[in-house]
């Protein structure tokens, strides 16, 4: 058999691949053959002998000009899931190869390939990686590339780069690519395109493989595979999530908004699509959620309460979020506020109908009033058995909270609760509350209010004293 020489003419190569990284390379055209010609699947086992290791495909068998292309069009323009672009790719494997002592033989259907240094055409003093070949066929299907010296944790190394020899599990399948299972135990969930690892992600919610590329991804993802950083994929990846719709994936993203609580979420939810995502996912799962601004909280600090005493988890979002969310089955802040104002439920008392102690409390109210100044167009007070109905009715009846009073601007009315008159002091101090508010036109926990509530003390005190 008489082998010609091809010089390879590479101008570079690539120092930072070790031997796994090159088996990588020829697995990954295995797979592309595979997929490119719908052969039988791939073959990796070691030789007989032990002396090395064999990965076998059943496509149309490699030729000599696989040897010249940087970039290989079919694949470039192939079915979706192709690996490889770079047909330099295979060049740099076989110099990674010949320079860590692996000697390579490739047997194809098309004739029998070997790496060795040869003097380049021309310049005899000149060695260079060639490939040193026989056209003659041989008789097998597709090719074999024979690896000898190549170590079995090498091969393992190279597999557990694709996704195709794990074990990880499919949550659901996307059109721009899988959501898979969460790395389990120690280990970062991964990021892998068409199959093959990207990155590895610390504090991603699950593991990606992104099957549909855009062009700015196919552009990023340089001949050695390396270096690819999460913003080449970033957009994929809320691509993916955007496009899921299944009870898992949903689950796991509305539970990560209540982690956020803790400081404790995924990096995925970081980003606003994602986390309008788990929102909507969580009001959809849990009717008892509320959310809420910071805003809300600072300037309603008072409403916080009456949500926990009502069984809602109350969860912080951003004013971004809060812009974002869309969905129905979200309960804002604002609405609860406006349900809070709908749900009082007045049951009147009149005068006449309040005992004798109640009634001389009662009777008290113009000199109350007229302790902080109210002489005229004084609100209406009146007094009510109930105030506010509880929305939890799962014991069999509607309970209610003890709100002790509350003041309607559009009717210039204050209602007292009943039971506020069995002392003059708790009487006295809920009406002038609710008239601080009648005077102010100020909410609770503001500045205003508070201010007319210092004012009220002080001419109280006033009072108080001239009259010793």
């Amino acid at each position: 058999m008489t082998l010609k020489p091809f010089d390879l003419n590479m101008e570079e190569v690539l120092e930072n691949w070790e031997p796994f990284h090159a088996i990588r390379e020829i697995i990954a055209n295995a797979l592309d053959e595979q997929l490119i010609s719908n052969s039988d699947d791939i073959e990796i086992c070691e030789s007989q002998d032990g002396s090395g290791w064999h990965i076998r495909d059943y496509g149309r068998g490699i030729e000599i000009e696989h040897f010249t292309q940087n970039e290989n069009p079919e694949k470039y323009s192939g079915p979706e899931g192709i690996i490889g672009k770079f047909g330099v790719g295979l060049k740099d494997a076989l110099a990674t190869f010949y320079r860590n002592g692996i000697h390579a033989e490739i047997r194809s259907t098309h004739g029998t390939y070997t790496v060795a240094m040869h003097s380049k055409e021309g310049f005899d003093d000149i060695e260079t990686l060639h490939v040193m070949f026989d056209d003659e066929p041989n008789d097998i299907e597709g090719t074999d590339f024979f690896l000898q010296g190549a170590t079995e944790k090498q091969i393992v190394d190279a597999k557990d780069l694709f996704l195709k020899f794990s074990d990880t599990g499919v949550l659901e399948d996307t059109k721009y690519g899988l959501i898979l299972e969460s790395v389990t135990g120690e280990g970062a969930n991964r990021v892998y395109i068409n199959g093959v690892l990207a990155n590895e992600e610390d504090n991603f919610l699950f593991s990606y493989n992104i099957t549909n590329l855009t062009q700015g991804m196919r552009k990023a993802l340089n001949r050695e595979r390396t270096n690819v950083g999460r913003s080449t994929y970033t957009e994929r990846v809320k691509s993916i999530l955007k496009a899921a719709n299944s009870e898992v994936v949903m689950s796991e993203l509305a539970e990560q908004i209540k982690a956020r609580e803790l400081g404790t979420q995924c990096d995925e939810i970081r980003w606003a699509e994602i986390a309008q995502l788990g929102i909507e996912a969580l009001a959809e799962r849990d009717d008892k959620v509320i959310y809420v601004t910071t805003e809300n909280i600072l300037s309603n600090p008072d409403y916080l309460g009456d949500i926990q005493r009502d069984g809602y988890t109350v969860v912080t979002v951003s004013d971004n979020d809060r812009e974002r969310i869309t969905s129905e089955d979200v309960t804002t802040f604002d609405d609860y506020v406006v349900d809070f104002q709908d749900s009082f439920e007045f049951k009147f008392v009149e005068e006449e109908d309040l005992n004798s102690k109640e009634k001389a409390v009662f009777d008290m109210t113009e000199q109350i009033l007229g302790l902080v100044g109210w002489q005229s167009n004084r609100p209406q007070v009146c007094i009510s058995e109930t105030m506010r109905k509880e929305s939890d009715s799962s014991s069999g009846g509607l309970v209610l909270h003890d709100a002790a009073g509350c003041y309607n601007p559009g009717l210039n009315r204050i209602v007292i609760k009943r039971s506020e008159l069995a002392s003059l002091s708790s009487y006295a101090a809920v009406l002038l509350h609710e008239a601080a508010h009648a005077s102010s036109g100020a909410t609770d926990a503001t500045r205003d209010f508070e201010n007319e509530l210092t004012e009220y003390l002080g001419k109280t005190a006033e009072i108080a004293l001239d009259s010793e």
